[in-house]
């Protein structure tokens, strides 16, 4: 195994802001959802961050695919990493906090080593793998509360919308590594809310109505932030921590989240989460962390 990428300050820095950024629109998408529908929260926020991601291509003049083949990747791309799981989300947000939308939210990571190993035959999964997938799913299913799928409800239905969501994030991951690779990341972020806006713009306005900038200065507040600020910004920070950390360092970012969404909406929703959610959370999070292979070389190095 190559060893782990280190991190720099200026890394663990824009890893901070990215988590806080991403943690916020959780609380923000919560906000807009009392006077928009979730189509139409979905399609806000990929069609302003359109706008402000090729506004980024354009001053770094950077080259437009033309090939069908690249755009194709674009439209498979906005499905499966914006218009699916943003749509579950946005919706599952409706009928549970938003800091426990957060920390579902974390399983991703755990759903993409799952991803990986299926369908790529350099990804096996190791006995580290293996342990860290199992304590996933077991904060998960501690989040959620068994007792909750038993006694099924729109709060089950929700929780589930919200794991469907990271579910296809991790195959977003998957299509990214088939279908997109030699794109300028910028490039690549524009060309997938492009795509992702030509496709829920009119599902959103034959479902929910037409959309309108006739709303309360709150909502339009909460889009503006979600939509360039959590998505368009979000999205050229992630780039710039991926070169500057790597991806596996990158992959930490889902264990900064969680405690951004919860504070925030505690303090701005006043949201309250089961202490069964906290401790879903600290078995996701040592999940992902031995996934991460820190804690799992540390262990293997006490032990020689």
């Amino acid at each position: 195994m190559s060893p782990q990428k280190s991190i720099s300050t200026r890394a663990w820095i824009e890893l901070g802001l990215l988590a806080a950024l991403w943690g916020a629109s959780f609380v923000s998408i919560r906000i807009a959802l009392d006077e928009i529908g979730p189509l139409t929260s979905v399609a806000h926020r990929t069609g302003w961050a359109m706008l402000a991601l090729w506004g980024a291509v354009w001053v770094m003049r950077l080259p437009v695919p033309r090939d069908p083949s690249v755009w194709i990747g674009f439209v498979g791309m906005g499905l499966l990493n914006n218009v699916i799981p943003f749509g579950l989300m946005a919706w599952g947000q409706l009928h549970i906090p938003s800091g426990l939308t957060s920390i579902l939210n974390a399983a991703t990571a755990i759903f993409g080593v799952i991803a990986a190993a299926v369908f790529f035959a350099d990804e096996r999964i190791t006995p580290r793998k293996a342990l860290g997938v199992s304590l996933g799913f077991a904060g998960v299913a501690t989040a959620i509360g068994l007792e909750n799928l038993l006694n099924f409800d729109i709060t089950s239905l929700a929780q589930l919308a919200v794991i469907g969501g990271t579910v296809s994030y991790a195959l977003a991951s998957v299509w990214a590594r088939k279908r997109l690779g030699g794109q300028p990341p910028q490039v690549a972020a524009a060309g997938m809310v492009t795509a992702s806006t030509l496709i829920i713009l009119p599902l959103a306005w034959a479902v929910e109505g037409p959309l309108t900038l006739d709303l309360q200065p709150r909502t339009i507040g909460a889009i503006a932030y979600y939509a360039l600020a959590a998505t368009a910004l979000a999205y050229l920070v992630y780039y710039r921590v991926l070169a500057m950390a790597g991806s596996g360092n990158l992959m930490l970012v889902t264990l900064l989240i969680p405690p951004f969404a919860i504070l925030l909406g505690a303090f701005v929703l006043d949201e309250t989460l089961r202490p069964a959610a906290y401790a879903g959370f600290a078995l996701l999070a040592l999940g992902l962390l031995i996934l991460d292979g820190r804690i799992w070389r540390l262990l293997q190095g006490s032990a020689n």
